[in-house]
């Protein structure tokens, strides 16, 4: 890992305080011990008392990137007093300014990829997931903006559906077999059902007042939407016909759980961020299996499944690709093309081909694995990316990225 403090906005607005390396002193006794200045204090009052501080390394920010972040972490209930805030902003800004990142390595390859980006209706809005509707569109949710968008990629026209509670910050997406478009709402602790007929959005509180954050969601084949709640640490699963949810806690502690698939038996495994674990959750039961992988330092964040139920993961930390297969237990992992700060993270399997992006590297890139000849190719994103948290495959075989930092959604033909 390199030398970092980082207070990170995950994309669903959770902050972790993350501090690794010669940057700060650190003993098996006392552990880490975040630099000297005004701000360290407040830092380790109200981020590393809750955070396990050795989560991921992310690049610094700008002062005012910094502010940004606390901004989100007071959305999520941290609490800070006014005066407090500048004070943390400049320490974090002074011990940890932004960083240049790596620089993209293109593999070349026999496919061929296209393009085709268009900004977001509102600006900065900041789409954060994207979704490929069965009728073609393409959505976003707009999580800054607190709305959700649908673009027309024939014409297109985009039409955004704000909110009705304020300030929700829809996160993950996610379309139900009616056409029905449900969200999580990660700054206000609901999933909502947008009805995009006639605009109308249902909301669904969580019954935990802790579970404030849902973050990603998924339905499995038998109509249920299975969800994270990254800050709180649990897995909830919601009945659309009663609107009954129910959540469970993860076995391990800051598991921050995050990315989810569903295999083809019907169980949802998620990823574990905050650890070097993927679980999976029974369907009827919820009760919750962990699988350590290999490494200490891994850090999944996103997942995607093949036609085998092996459960691909983008290493966030450590700049691997790898693969987890339940049956055997077995991991493998592959380096990323950009090298240990790549930080792979949105990910999908298309045709059992592995696509996913690199964060961390300048300008962003995205990446194609395949499984039989182990062999990678990647492309550069044209507008830089942005930090493509998550992508998903289109009806006809293409990919949909959402790029939060560029303010673009992106449509990828494969030839």
């Amino acid at each position: 890992m390199s030398t970092a403090l980082r207070l990170v906005a995950s994309g669903t607005a959770l902050l972790l305080l993350v501090v690794t390396g010669s940057a700060w002193a650190q003993t098996p006794a006392t552990g880490p011990t975040l630099p000297p200045g005004a701000g360290r204090e407040i830092a380790e009052a109200k981020c590393v008392s809750c955070h396990d501080a050795s989560r991921l390394v992310a690049p610094g920010y700008s002062r005012a990137g910094w502010q940004g972040v606390l901004d989100r972490m007071i959305k999520i209930g941290v609490q800070l007093e006014p005066g407090q805030v500048p004070v943390l902003t400049d320490y974090l800004a002074r011990s940890f300014p932004a960083k240049q990142q790596t620089a993209a390595n293109v593999i070349v390859g026999d496919t061929r990829v296209s393009f085709k980006e268009w900004a977001v209706a509102t600006p900065g809005a900041f789409p954060h997931d994207p979704l490929a509707s069965a009728d073609g569109a393409i959505w976003y949710t707009g999580q800054h903006a607190s709305v959700l968008g649908r673009i027309d990629p024939k014409s297109g026209a985009i039409r955004e559906y704000p909110t009705r509670v304020p300030d929700s910050g829809p996160h993950g997406l996610v379309a139900d077999a009616a056409g029905n478009i449900w969200f999580t709402a990660n700054y206000a602790g609901y999933i909502g059902k947008l009805d995009p007929t006639s605009g109308v959005i249902t909301e669904y509180k969580m019954p935990d007042p802790a579970a404030r954050d849902p973050h990603t969601p998924i339905f499995d084949g038998k109509g249920m939407l299975w969800f994270t709640v990254q800050g709180a640490n649990m897995i909830g699963r919601l009945a659309p016909g009663s609107g009954m949810v129910k959540l469970v806690t993860v076995p391990s502690a800051h598991a921050l759980p995050y990315g989810m698939v569903v295999s083809s038996r019907g169980v949802p495994f998620f990823a574990e961020f905050g650890s070097n674990k993927i679980a999976d959750i029974d369907p009827d039961t919820m009760a919750i299996h962990e699988h350590v992988l290999p490494h200490a330092g891994t850090r999944p964040r996103r997942l995607a499944i093949t036609s085998d139920d092996a459960i691909w993961y983008s290493d966030y930390a450590r700049g691997y690709l790898g693969r987890y297969d339940p049956k055997s237990g077995m991991a493998q992992e592959w380096a990323s093309p950009g090298g240990a700060t790549s930080q792979p993270y949105g990910i999908t399997a298309l045709h059992d081909i592995i696509w996913y992006s690199e964060s961390g590297v300048q300008p962003n890139t995205l990446v194609r694995f395949d499984p039989k000849s182990e062999k990678f190719q990647s492309w550069i994103i044209p507008s830089g990316g942005g930090v493509v948290r998550n992508m998903m495959p289109t009806r006809d075989g293409g990919l949909v990225l959402a790029e939060s930092g560029a303010g673009k959604v992106a449509l990828v033909t494969i030839e």
